[in-house]
């Protein structure tokens, strides 16, 4: 998460940063080089940038895989209702190793999570035993993939 000033704003991002995740985003190992030229900056003031962003929590560079070719067959989003406060549940599904989402919702859920599992019995395992057996826990409703369609992460500079 973007780390905020002492006012509670997000760092404010220009059209030069933009672009230049916008370059990362289409390819996370391209050269700073290759960056500077497409935004008209040079490679040090590219790694700089990028550097910033980084430490900022504006972005991460990290390798995405598809779960179903590294051994992961089964994911599910999990709406979760909770008594009381919701901030230590989502704490604790942040803390799981399968849990790659929480959000904090308004509507039917007060938390969504999507987990990724080996397969059924690896779901089963996580609902049943780790998931409603947290304090706070009230109810689950599981969201079962079955086919994903479209998964992109390029709607961070638009």
């Amino acid at each position: 998460m973007a780390t905020r000033d002492k006012n509670g704003a997000s760092p404010a991002i220009d059209a030069v940063s933009k672009a230049i995740i916008e370059q990362l985003q289409e390819d996370g190992r391209r050269p700073y080089a290759a960056i500077g030229k497409a935004v008209g900056l040079s490679e040090a003031a590219v790694r700089q940038r990028v550097q910033k962003l980084l430490d900022q929590g504006v972005m991460q560079i990290v390798a995405v895989t598809d779960p179903l070719t590294v051994g992961f067959r089964r994911q599910a989003m999990v709406g979760i209702n909770v008594e009381g406060d919701i901030e230590p549940v989502a704490d604790a599904l942040a803390a799981l190793d399968e849990v790659e989402y929480v959000v904090v919702t308004a509507g039917s859920f007060d938390l969504l999570v999507e987990i990724v599992c080996e397969d059924d019995d690896h779901l089963l395992e996580m609902i049943n035993k780790r998931i409603r057996t947290l304090p706070g826990v009230r109810s689950t409703e599981s969201f079962v993939y079955l086919k994903l369609r479209k998964q992109t992460y390029t709607w961070g500079t638009r």
